[in-house]
């Protein structure tokens, strides 16, 4: 075998070393994008799927019976978006611009609520 064939022969040889190298190089970049993609998406999923449950926030005027008191109001209306009773109290306390939490049989309150239901307000 003669100088020029053994060259070929290793040109060949090399050739085939490189183009292996480049399908293992691709295969793994597809592998890798991939599973990054898949790994994407079911974070993604799951991120969705527990704003399914939207509330919306409402406010209604009730009337202050005699015996009342913000807490009673509050373990009667509050539910689970607030932390404590002592939250919900805070907010009565805010929105009505009550000084305290003194309250007067017969006047009125608003008091905040949480429905699923969206209620269109357009008149």
């Amino acid at each position: 075998m003669g100088k020029s064939e053994r060259r070929i022969l290793n040109n060949k040889l090399r050739r085939k070393r490189q183009r292996r190298k480049n399908m293992f190089l691709f295969a793994m970049t597809f592998f890798l994008v991939a599973t990054l993609s898949f790994g994407v998406n079911v974070f993604l999923s799951n991120a969705k799927s527990g704003s399914d449950d939207i509330e919306y926030k409402y406010y209604k005027s009730i009337i202050i019976q005699r015996g009342d008191t913000l807490i009673s109001i509050a373990s009667a209306y509050m539910d689970d978006n607030y932390a404590s009773a002592e939250s919900y109290v805070n907010e009565l306390i805010k929105i009505n611009g009550l000084r305290d939490d003194k309250i007067v049989a017969g006047n009125y309150l608003i008091i905040p609520y949480y429905s699923a239901e969206f209620i269109n307000g357009s008149l």
